[in-house]
């Protein structure tokens, strides 16, 4: 772990330790502040990289993602881009928790400056979960710890940019977002990717859906598909889905 990387966690927030996956990944994360959640468990449930193949997470935080990945797919190479410093000095040290820190790599950086600014080969899958919100107005302040992860400085234009230089000709792309910007996400995605695959995401199933997942291939001109539906709670008394709580204990996974 680097100096900086070491300074920054003597300033962090108190941190706790949180098993992923039924056990398979650990996650040190802040306990105030943003935290990896189901969002963060259904991104890493949609990505199926082989071995040897290269991933990278624009806005990676502490890990969330990454770890969960790390665990379901031996033996893909990744990268993590964070501008947070604490943020990203907490996935370098998970990596190590997790024992994946040689096919591991946390970059700091800021998606803003684009991906060139990195200067690395483009990667077969390029994953995100981008700030939901790219107008302060939309919505009431959010907390301090949760403002870089709500709030897109630079629009959602500047992820979808991102995301499209980082991957190879034919390689994937896989979003999670809010299901009203589900049409943003394939306008911004469609100006150098196509075969679309789109799953939506309901709290209830007699309710809209809050989150799609989308994956896009890069150059790719297959018609667009529209998947089954994840479904996250019922009408019992279980805290989710059986469908959701598979994923989340990593017996399941969500495939395009």
């Amino acid at each position: 772990m680097t100096g900086q990387a070491e300074s920054a966690l003597t300033v962090a927030a108190d941190v706790a330790e949180s098993a992923l996956l039924g056990g398979r990944a650990r996650l040190r994360q802040p306990v105030k502040g943003y935290r990896a959640g189901m969002d963060a468990a259904l991104l890493a449930a949609a990505v199926a990289a082989r071995p040897g193949e290269r991933l990278i997470e624009a806005g990676c935080g502490a890990g969330g993602v990454l770890m969960q990945i790390a665990a379901r797919c031996p033996g893909a190479g990744l990268t993590g881009l964070e501008r947070d410093a604490i943020a990203a000095g907490l996935a370098r040290e998970n990596a190590v928790l997790n024992g994946v820190e040689d096919r591991t790599a946390i970059l700091s950086g800021d998606v803003a400056h684009g991906f060139r600014a990195l200067d690395l080969p483009t990667f077969d899958w390029a994953v995100s979960n981008p700030p939901f919100f790219d107008d302060p107005g939309a919505l009431r302040t959010p907390a301090p710890g949760k403002v870089g992860a709500w709030m897109a400085d630079d629009g959602l234009k500047a992820w979808t940019g991102f995301l499209l230089k980082a991957v190879r000709e034919g390689g994937k792309i896989v979003v999670i977002h809010r299901a009203d910007r589900l049409a943003d996400l394939l306008a911004l995605l469609g100006e150098k990717a196509g075969s679309f695959a789109i799953r939506p995401v309901h709290p209830y199933a007699d309710q809209p859906a809050k989150r799609v997942l989308v994956q896009a291939i890069k150059t790719g001109k297959a018609p667009l598909r529209l998947l089954p539906p994840l479904i996250l709670h019922d009408r019992t008394d279980a805290k989710h889905s059986p469908e959701a709580e598979a994923i989340l204990r990593g017996e399941a996974a969500l495939p395009f």
